[in-house]
């Protein structure tokens, strides 16, 4: 046993794949509906036990939608009487007072809910539901009313990045206290759709330069809501330190228990242990693929006798996988790396999008009612987006 490897204290409960929703982005695996036997309460009962035993303090509910998991309150109790900080990853759907009012009781300390964008027209047509952005309106105004701590998600991305500032009045219009502007990191479904979904330099410049504008208004006017803009890898020329490190401090169990040291690490051509038979101490400390990347010794040449690879662990191992098709390379988005002309391709390829239309939806089934809003351009014109008040004149 490897006793030199630090703890999971970050435990992600991916509980289910299922959701009512079609996004583009999602970062759930292309087959997601193949795994269908998903842990049940009980197991998931022994996975908490054993984490909390481990050192694990966070936990996150995530998805798919969480809220599709009828137990979801139980789940949140157990995870509560053991010690876990607990946070709710959501998309509102499924979500009611009466739901709010039980996660409270059960003891779940925050939530997180995400729209797809500032205008229902666009919000609904990327989420595939007719009702999408009034039900998330409606809810994150809930979430503040039972005191929870108003965090909101937007992935931003080709086709929302232009509003920005909407984005922004939206969040402030709700009273959020964080709002996370994350640029599409492009996994899963998002990476099917990398044409369609990447904004340009400019967009890219634009967008944070609006929101720094934002930044030093809210400070003038002491308001309590923090921004945070995060940049999408293909736009830098350092790797981040993926998740911290592969197999550092994050641990992701999949719904059909499936152990992970990040959410889209099942995609690499390696065999991930299950909970259902292989002890969480053994996955974490002893199984191969948990150890595969640790450390150096994986590293090619380069990366080895880089001064930056205590910081940056060489970078993302999906990433490295899903463009150069092997997951030892150096991280395309380094710009020492020689593949990152594939970055500057993806770049260069942007200013050249995808239709809406051609995108490949999570359920295709919605994807016409999609297809049908979002390309009747006059509905995208911004006299249509809801009415916020002003801080930027």
């Amino acid at each position: 046993m490897s006793h030199d490897v630090g703890l999971p204290l970050w435990l992600l409960a991916e509980l289910t794949y299922r959701c009512p929703l079609q996004c583009p982005y999602c970062s759930n695996p292309l087959d997601y509906a193949q795994y269908q036997e998903e842990l049940t309460t009980d197991e998931w009962y022994d996975v908490f036990d054993q984490a909390r035993q481990m050192g694990a303090v966070q936990l996150g509910f995530s998805g798919g939608e969480p809220l599709v998991r009828q137990d979801l309150e139980a789940l949140v109790a157990y995870a509560h009487n053991k010690g876990f900080y607990t946070n709710l990853i959501t998309s509102g759907m499924g979500l009611n007072e009466s739901r709010i009012a039980n996660l409270k009781q059960a003891g779940l300390d925050h939530i997180q809910i995400s729209f797809q964008a500032s205008d229902p027209v666009v919000n609904n047509a990327l989420a595939g539901s007719k009702k999408a952005f009034e039900q998330k309106y409606e809810m994150a105004q809930l979430v503040k009313a039972y005191d929870y701590p108003m965090v909101l998600n937007f992935v931003i991305h080709r086709q929302n990045i232009d509003q920005i500032d909407q984005i922004i009045e939206l969040c402030l219009e709700l009273g959020a206290d964080t709002v996370e502007l994350a640029i599409c990191q492009f996994y899963g479904w998002a990476f099917e759709n990398m044409q369609g979904l990447l904004p340009t330099q400019a967009q890219l410049v634009r967008a944070e330069r609006i929101t720094n504008a934002y930044r030093q208004k809210i400070a003038d006017n002491n308001i309590k809501c923090k921004l945070i803009f995060v940049v999408p890898d293909y736009y830098e020329e350092r790797p981040k330190a993926c998740m911290d490190g592969w197999g550092k401090i994050f641990l992701t169990v999949a719904p059909d228990g499936t152990a992970l040291p990040c959410h889209a690490a099942r995609q690499l051509p390696l065999m991930f242990p299950n909970v259902r038979d292989t002890q969480l101490s053994h996955i974490w400390y002893d199984s191969p693929s948990f150890n595969e990347f640790r450390g150096d010794a994986w590293m090619p040449d380069m990366c080895q006798n880089c001064e930056d690879k205590e910081r940056d662990y060489g970078g993302c191992r999906c990433q490295a996988f899903m463009l150069t098709g092997d997951a030892n390379n150096a991280d395309p988005v380094c710009g020492k790396s020689p593949y990152h002309h594939l970055i500057e391709e993806a770049r260069a390829n942007s200013a050249s999008p995808t239709p809406f239309d051609d995108l490949l939806f999570r359920n295709p089934k919605n994807s016409k009612l999609a297809n049908e809003k979002l390309t009747n351009k006059k509905l995208l014109d911004k006299n249509q987006l809801i009415p916020t008040r002003t801080l930027i004149e």
